[in-house]
C-alpha cells in the first residue's frame, strides 16, 4: 500500500529543496515532487532535513560491549620486534592495540548465538536511531569456544541476519575467511585461544559454510578475508577471490605499520601488492582502514577502483593513525565510513572526522565538500555493501532514508539552504528524529518503534556478555 511522506527539506543530492513529497510502495520509492509548500493531509510530515538511509560499511556487532572498558592512557605502543600480530597472550606495552584486542577476545569468548542475537539487536536498533538503514557485518566470530562448529555451522551468522531483522535496518553479513593466528617476520601463526573460534580449518571448509548462508528481502550475503595476518599465501587468495567474484569482498587492510613489515619480511611485498597479485582488488572489493599504504599501494587499490572504508572514530581510538583518504580518492577509490568498534555509532561523527582529521594533517580545510561526505555516507556505502539501488531519494530507488533535525541546540541557526553543512558539521546521531526502511517507519520522533528501550536491551545484553 503506498505511503506518503511530506519532507520539509531534502537532500537531493547536491542541492537542498524545500518542500519534497516522497511516496514508497512496495519497498521503493515511487515519485519524488519537490515544490509542495504544505503538507497534505494524508502525508507523514518528516521536520528537518531528509536525506538517503546512511550505510555502516563496517561493523564488528559484539565490540559494542567493550565501550568504555578499555580505555588507557600513555605510551600507544607496537608489538614486540618483528610480530604484526603476537600470539595470545604474549607481552606488550600496557596500552596499544594489541592489548585492546585482548579485551576484545575476552568479551569474543562468552558470546553464543541467543546472547549474540540479543547483543546485535540492540547494537542494530541504536544504529537505527543513529539514522543507519544497512550495515556491513565483518562477521568471524563462527564457533563454539574450542573451535567446534554448532550443530548450525552458521549459528551466529543467522542470528545476525535475525537481529538485523528485528532492529528493522538491512544488512550485509561479509562472513569472514579467518585461518591462520597472525604473522610474524618468520611466517604464519597457529590460531591459538578464542582465535579458534574464528577459524574453518581450511579455506575450502570455510567455502563449503559460507555457501550456505542464505540472505532474504533485508539481508544479502558477502564475504571478507580477515586480513593477511589471518589468512595466508598457501590458504589460497587467488582462489578465494576467484570464488566471491560476484558478491561484495573486504578486507582489513594495513591497519598497523607491523602488519605491513611483516609482510615485506615473508612475501617481499606490501599486504596490498600481495593480494593484488593475486587478482584480488576489483570494483566489489572494499579495503577497510588503509591506513598505512605507499604509493604504489595507493595506485593500486585507485587503479583497480576498489573502495575504501575509513573508520576514523575507531582509527583514532585505537591510535591506529590517518589514512591517507585524499590520495585515495585522486587515484580512483570510492570512500565510505564505517563504525567499526563503535566507540561511538554516528555516522555524521564518522564523515565529519575525515574532513577535520586531513584537516590537522595538512593545516588546510575543505578537502570534501558536504555533499562529498554525505554520499559517503550513502550511495557509495550502500554500493560497497551489495545494494546499488539505495543511498539515494529518486524513483526507484530503495525507500530508505533519515531525517536530521535542524532545530536542536546543534543545528539550530543556519539557514536551510546550509542545511547539508549543518548536518554533517554540526548535527551528531542525537539530532536523527525519524528513520524509514523499505517504507516504513523504524524510528519516529527520536523514539525505536521495535525495540522500545534500545538503551535498556543494550545494558541487558552487555551485561549477560560480561557474565
Amino acid at each position: 500500500m503506498p505511503v506518503t511522506y511530506w519532507l520539509e527539506h531534502a537532500w537531493l543530492d547536491p542541492l537542498v529543496e524545500p518542500g519534497v513529497l516522497l511516496t514508497a510502495d512496495g519497498g521503493r520509492i515511487t515519485e519524488v515532487r519537490t515544490g509542495a509548500v504544505t503538507p497534505p493531509p494524508a502525508a507523514t510530515v518528516l521536520r528537518g532535513l531528509t536525506v538517503p538511509g546512511l550505510a555502516n560499511a563496517h561493523s564488528h556487532a559484539f565490540h559494542r560491549a567493550l565501550r568504555g572498558t578499555a580505555q588507557a592512557g600513555g605510551d600507544p605502543g607496537t608489538p614486540p620486534p618483528g610480530r604484526s600480530d603476537p600470539a595470545v597472550g604474549a607481552a606488550r606495552p600496557p596500552t596499544s592495540f594489541w592489548t585492546w584486542r585482548e579485551t576484545m577476545y575476552a568479551t569474543a569468548l562468552h558470546l553464543t548465538p541467543d546472547s549474540y542475537f540479543d547483543l546485535a539487536r540492540a547494537v542494530y536498533a541504536e544504529m537505527a536511531l543513529a539514522g543507519i538503514t544497512c550495515v556491513g557485518e565483518f562477521h568471524y566470530l563462527h564457533h563454539q569456544p574450542d573451535g567446534t562448529a554448532y550443530a548450525d555451522p552458521n549459528a551466529m551468522g543467522e542470528a545476525l541476519i535475525a537481529a538485523a531483522a528485528d532492529a528493522g535496518i538491512r544488512i550485509t553479513l561479509l562472513d569472514t575467511a579467518y585461518l591462520r593466528g597472525g604473522l610474524t617476520a618468520d611466517g604464519y601463526l597457529p590460531l591459538e585461544g578464542v582465535q579458534r573460534r574464528f577459524g574453518d580449518g581450511t579455506a575450502d571448509r570455510w567455502y563449503d559454510r559460507w555457501s550456505r548462508l542464505r540472505g532474504g528481502e533485508h539481508a544479502r550475503i558477502g564475504a571478507a578475508l580477515h586480513s593477511v595476518r589471518a589468512f595466508s599465501d598457501r590458504d589460497g587468495y587467488a582462489a578465494f577471490a576467484e570464488r566471491t567474484r560476484d558478491v561484495p569482498v573486504h578486507v582489513h587492510l594495513s591497519e598497523q605499520p607491523a602488519e605491513n613489515e611483516a609482510c615485506l619480511a615473508v612475501h617481499g611485498r606490501t599486504p596490498a601488492r600481495l593480494l593484488a597479485d593475486a587478482g584480488l582488488w576489483g570494483r566489489n572489493t572494499t579495503a577497510v582502514h588503509a591506513t598505512h599504504l605507499t604509493d604504489d599501494d595507493i595506485a593500486v587499490l585507485g587503479g583497480a577502483r576498489a573502495t575504501v572504508c575509513m573508520c576514523p572514530t575507531t582509527e583514532r581510538d585505537l591510535a591506529d593513525g590517518i589514512g591517507p583518504a585524499p590520495a585515495l580518492q585522486r587515484a580512483g577509490s570510492p570512500l565510505t565510513l564505517g563504525s567499526d568498534s563503535h566507540a561511538v555509532v554516528d555516522l555524521l561523527e564518522e564523515a565529519r572526522a575525515m574532513e577535520l582529521d586531513e584537516r590537522l594533517r595538512t593545516r588546510t580545510r575543505g578537502h570534501w565538500s558536504a555533499a562529498d561526505l554525505l554520499r559517503a555516507a550513502t550511495a557509495d556505502g550502500h554500493a560497497c555493501l551489495g545494494w546499488p539501488e539505495a543511498g539515494r531519494l529518486e524513483r526507484g530507488a530503495l525507500a530508505d532514508f533519515t531525517t536530521i533535525a535542524l532545530d536542536s541546540v546543534r543545528t539550530a541557526g543556519p539557514p536551510p539552504r546550509l542545511a547539508a553543512e549543518t548536518a554533517v558539521f554540526a548535527a551528531t546521531a542525537a539530532d536523527v528524529r525519524h528513520t524509514v526502511v523499505a517504507g516504513r517507519q523504524v524510528v519516529a520522533d527520536g523514539r525505536h518503534l521495535l525495540v522500545p528501550d534500545v538503551a535498556g536491551a543494550l545494558a541487558t545484553a552487555i551485561a549477560a556478555v560480561r557474565g
